[in-house]
């Protein structure tokens, strides 16, 4: 397929969410699937999220695994309280990227010049994150230091003022309201569109901008650029690139700083939206952001769209837990359409070669369809426990279902020394 085809398909298959979504919004009669509101809520959740996979997919296409992106997005929480509330909101941004790049300066020092297995690594950064931002805090932050004369304590930091950058996009959302009022007519699909639209045109944030515009950057740094194909290359045959005079050691160096630097963007991002550093306030988003790298298959554009989808379902979560249970019906709709592409190719060649396999899968996904439809049609309240794991759960079954079709580079995670050819 062409990659013109592949865009095509791309934006297909975003049309055809878009219509499922206003179908189930009108028959489970859950407005707030598609309202303004959630959009925006989902977009704000995505973005750290999204940014702790950009720098997972830096560091992985130059062939580092990078589980360490939770503590370095922690250091950059830490410092762009601590900067923001004496010298405000740019420093926050500035020491944000700062103290993640140095989270990732330290994995890079462990795992290129050292050779420590990446895994150990990362685990190491994750430990060192809380710990370090810790003592950090409980030294310059204890009573009597004028930052607890500020406000700050031993788990937060004193306010960041003037935080708060948001804009309106030009003509969809300058002047009269227009989105606004479709999306109050609940007409079908009129105003899911312009729901959708006024969610992501409405009062957004300057970073939320950046970390949007940071995903084509990358495609086109990395698959557009000599400096990406190096990098790429770093990632795939280490020492193929040696022999075409590739300073492996310092690209793999580059890769994982400013992996760290995103992971730290994110951060900044976290203490922007609560207006003040706190301890824990990354709760999982650099893991998060790794496993939507994953689904994403290592490009910017598959992990948008696994960054989005845990920012909606934890957006829907957190608006309203009743129209969680409209995601069973969107779930088996999904399967339906599923199945139906499989048996439109049951005579084709594809099908035949895949074999029991392929007969498996379409059976397991008819029984998926089957129970999803089911508990759609008796459920009628979640418990509170499931409800809160709803994002992970779907997550998790996501990234199952992917697994089928990824592929990562194949010289990621390997210890490379320069002769050394494995």
């Amino acid at each position: 397929m062409t990659r013109v085809g592949k865009y095509h398909v791309a934006l297909i298959g975003v049309a055809v969410l878009i219509l499922l979504m206003a179908l189930v919004r009108i028959i489970s009669g859950q407005d707030d699937l598609t309202s303004s509101g959630l959009i925006a809520s989902a977009l704000t959740l995505a973005v750290p999220i999204g940014l702790a996979g950009l720098g997972g997919l830096w560091a992985e296409r130059a062939g580092v695994v990078n589980i360490g992106l939770e503590g370095m997005m922690v250091l950059g929480t830490w410092f762009a309280g601590w900067a923001g509330y004496q010298w405000g909101p740019v420093a926050a941004l500035v020491a944000g990227l700062l103290g993640g790049a140095l989270g990732g300066l330290l994995h890079a020092i462990a795992t290129v010049t050292f050779g420590v297995d990446h895994i150990i690594s990362g685990v190491a950064i994750n430990l060192l994150g809380p710990g370090i931002t810790r003592f950090l805090s409980e030294v310059l932050y204890k009573e009597g230091t004028p930052a607890a004369d500020a406000g700050a304590g031993i788990t937060t930091s004193a306010a960041v003022t003037g935080s708060t950058w948001e804009v309106s996009l030009p003509v969809l959302s300058d002047g009269p309201d227009l989105l606004g009022k479709l999306e109050s007519t609940h007409w079908f699909l009129l105003a899911d569109v312009a729901g959708i639209l006024r969610g992501l045109t409405h009062n957004v944030n300057i970073l939320v901008i950046l970390a949007v515009l940071l995903l084509p950057l990358t495609f086109f740094v990395l698959w557009r650029t000599a400096f990406g194909l190096r990098l790429r290359s770093a990632g795939e045959n280490p020492w193929a690139a040696e022999s075409l005079g590739v300073n492996v050691y310092l690209i793999k160096y580059i890769a994982v700083v400013i992996s760290g630097a995103f992971a730290g963007l994110g951060g900044v991002f976290l203490v922007f939206g609560a207006d003040k550093y706190v301890e824990g306030q990354t709760q999982g988003r650099g893991f998060i952001g790794l496993a939507a790298m994953i689904f994403g298959n290592w490009r910017p554009g598959g992990l948008a769209a696994g960054a989005s989808l845990f920012g909606y379902t934890e957006a829907l979560r957190l608006r309203t837990s009743t129209a969680v249970i409209s995601l069973f019906l969107f779930g088996a709709l999904l399967l339906l359409i599923y199945l139906g592409m499989q048996i439109r190719r049951l005579t084709s060649a594809e099908l035949e070669a895949r074999g029991v396999k392929q007969y498996t899968l379409m059976a397991a996904s008819a029984l998926g369809m089957v129970i999803l439809f089911w508990l759609w049609l008796t459920v009628d309240q979640l418990p509170g426990e499931f409800v809160f794991i709803t994002p992970h759960v779907v997550t998790l079954l996501v990234l199952l279902v992917a697994s089928q079709r990824l592929r990562m580079p194949k010289a990621d995670g390997v210890v490379y020394r320069r002769g050394e050819q494995h």
